[in-house]
């Protein structure tokens, strides 16, 4: 039990540090946080359901997860080399395209819900 106790809160460490990373490193997980908060903020002062909430919350919370996989990817392919290839591109535009796409399922989600 201790030893599960032990690897929990090392798993909590290694997250916390992953978290400060992509804060540090990318502009981009920034600028989602600040949409993160804002929008949460917000929460407190718009009539909706406690499920619509939660949605809400949820899908902003997937931009900032999917940020994290992203620069996760973006820092692999430049631990592995800093040449120029086409795969490394192709991995690069996949990340981006995933964190582009979690953005429109945000805001999707937000109209139907605001609207």
């Amino acid at each position: 039990m201790k030893k599960s106790i032990t690897c929990l809160i090392k798993a909590i460490q290694y997250s916390c540090e992953g978290i400060k990373s992509a804060f540090v490193s990318e502009v981009a997980f920034r600028q989602e946080l600040l949409l993160f908060i804002i929008c949460v903020s917000t929460l407190f002062v718009l009539d909706v359901s406690n499920l619509e909430r939660a949605v809400m919350v949820s899908s902003i919370f997937w931009v900032l997860i999917v940020e994290i996989i992203n620069t996760a990817f973006e820092t692999t392919i430049e631990r592995i080399s800093s040449e120029q290839h086409i795969l490394s591109k192709k991995v690069k535009d996949l990340g981006s395209a995933a964190v582009f796409l979690s953005l429109i399922n945000f805001l999707i989600i937000w109209m139907i819900i605001l609207i």
